[in-house]
């Protein structure tokens, strides 16, 4: 019975069965068999003598990053980042989708899009030199700092205390466009029913956004909540190793890019592994409190 129900399930849906298979094929290439290189942490690792040949050393990598002396700027860097990222940077699409949503005239609403759209697009290298030169110390947004809050006119990453804005809103002008996209898909979904109902009890335009249009969007908006809250202890290496520089190692350097250090550059594969596990580990359990509590509290879930 249920061999002749796969068969038919196959007949008919041939076509996106296919379509699946080089999903499947790059998840399992890249994804799940790389899973087998995180015996790695818990051994002496020799590349010559490969994963499972190496020296079983247990935890003791781990116990080394515990008492190292980075640990906990590693620590305290990655949640200033990370967390300043979610509490600017996350509501940044669900503002401008509602703004979108909210003009008439197509042509402008366009133009808006396409605009906050192009920033996403571009190489991380050309952005991160972008972000350079408008930050130097002739740079126009130096310049505009000068000019209106009478700061020292010194290039903004030089000094450590501006670091996490700069990355964080650069952040934000890279992203909020293309992040408003799925957004834009959630609202174009609500019955416009409920807006014409919503008007005939006397609702303004404020109104209806606050009773119709967010909690139409809600359950998006707490999805991609949960999926950024399991991403905290995971702010990327690519970005941070293009801006920064010694002068601001203190409050930039970050768990990932301590681990790109110790990995490829110092050649110590099993410590930088162990430390990347340990990271893996913590975003793991953040989603999944994240997703426990969100099912209790909205009884929306990532499952």
């Amino acid at each position: 019975m249920l061999k002749k129900r796969i068969k038919k399930d196959f007949s008919r849906y041939g076509g996106l069965y296919l379509l699946v298979i080089p999903v499947v094929v790059y998840y399992i290439i890249f994804h799940y068999i790389p899973m087998g290189g995180v015996l790695m942490a818990f051994e002496d690792f020799v590349p010559r003598r490969g994963v499972f040949k190496s020296d079983w050393v247990g935890v003791q990598h781990f116990i080394s990053f515990f008492k190292s002396y980075d640990i906990w700027r590693l620590i305290r860097n990655t949640l200033r980042i990370s967390l300043t990222s979610l509490i600017f940077g996350f509501p940044a699409p669900v503002i401008l989708a509602l703004l979108i949503n909210e003009v008439n005239n197509k042509y402008f609403k366009k133009f808006v899009q396409t605009c906050s759209y192009l920033p996403h697009f571009i190489s991380m290298v050309i952005l991160c030199a972008m972000v350079k030169e408008f930050v130097s110390t002739n740079g126009f947004i130096t310049q505009f700092l000068v000019d209106w809050f009478n700061i020292e006119k010194v290039s903004l990453l030089i000094n450590k205390n501006y670091y996490v804005p700069v990355h964080v809103i650069s952040g934000i002008w890279a992203e909020i466009g293309f992040g408003s996209i799925i957004y834009l898909a959630a609202l174009s979904g609500i019955d416009m029913a409920l807006y014409d109902a919503a008007a005939i009890d006397g609702a303004g335009r404020f109104k209806q956004v606050l009773h119709v249009t967010l909690p139409g969007i809600a359950p998006t908006v707490i999805i991609k909540l949960l999926l950024a809250i399991g991403g905290i202890m995971g702010v990327g290496h690519e970005k941070i190793i293009l801006l920064y520089n010694e002068a601001i190692y203190e409050t930039s350097d970050v768990i990932s890019t301590y681990v790109y250090r110790k990995g490829l550059v110092s050649g110590e594969y099993s410590f930088s592994t162990a430390v990347g596990l340990f990271n893996s580990v913590i975003n793991f359990a953040l989603i999944m409190v994240a997703n426990k509590i969100s099912a209790k509290v909205s009884e929306v879930s990532l499952w």
